[in-house]
């Protein structure tokens, strides 16, 4: 990552806005259908979290604000990203593992079961640094119809929240949250990933075989 003069970039004005704000963090909360995912998932036998990140890191890729974050009172640009999953570990605890995003799934796949099993075996977290990282939390046990993320005033990372998925009589949803902070990005830009999110789950259709 390289630091950057937010004064050159497209996010200068919500720089001086929002860095120092008390609660610079907005959430947007948006029910997918994930009916291929799981489609997709069971057909190929791939984990429904490891396909929703995967689709995730995708999606991000295509908004160029993904590549920039503010940390303390300075702007950053990253060439790459990744996704950030909570993982139950050996202790019947959880660890937190960054798995650098790719977009070829048998790539992405294979660093997601190598990199969550070693931290579900060590219980030790798996950070990437270099990367800008996109927080998730899979509640899949719980029904919810949304989640507010917690702002420490030190992570400044978008976050997502999901529950568990609902069956309807013609599709399967999940409802998610988003979190992000202004200075990275606006409501507009929040608003066309997570409609990109969707399109990425609805492509999982036209998968090659693996």
């Amino acid at each position: 990552m390289i630091e950057i003069d937010p004064e050159k970039t497209t996010r200068a004005y919500a720089f001086k806005m929002w860095t120092d704000a008390p609660m610079p963090m907005v959430t947007l909360i948006k029910t997918l259908d994930v009916s291929r995912l799981i489609k997709a998932s069971r057909k190929r036998h791939l984990k429904f979290n490891m396909l929703m990140c995967w689709c995730i890191g995708r999606a991000a890729s295509r908004i160029k604000e993904f590549y920039m974050l503010p940390i303390g009172k300075k702007l950053y640009r990253f060439d790459s990203i990744a996704v950030n999953a909570i993982v139950a570990n050996r202790r019947g605890e959880v660890s937190s593992c960054d798995i650098p995003f790719s977009d070829h799934l048998p790539a992405f796949n294979e660093d997601y079961l190598r990199l969550t099993g070693i931290v579900a075996e060590t219980c030790e977290n798996h950070d990437i640094t270099d990367s800008m990282v996109i927080g998730t939390s899979a509640l899949a046990q719980c029904d919810i119809d949304g989640a507010v993320g917690m702002y420490s005033g030190i992570f400044n990372n978008p976050f997502m929240i999901w529950g568990k998925y609902t069956k309807k009589l013609f599709k399967t949803t999940l409802t998610v949250s988003f979190q992000f902070h202004h200075t990275q990005m606006d409501g507009a830009h929040a608003a066309a990933f997570l409609n990109a999110l969707q399109e990425e789950i609805d492509a999982l259709q036209n998968l090659p075989p693996l």
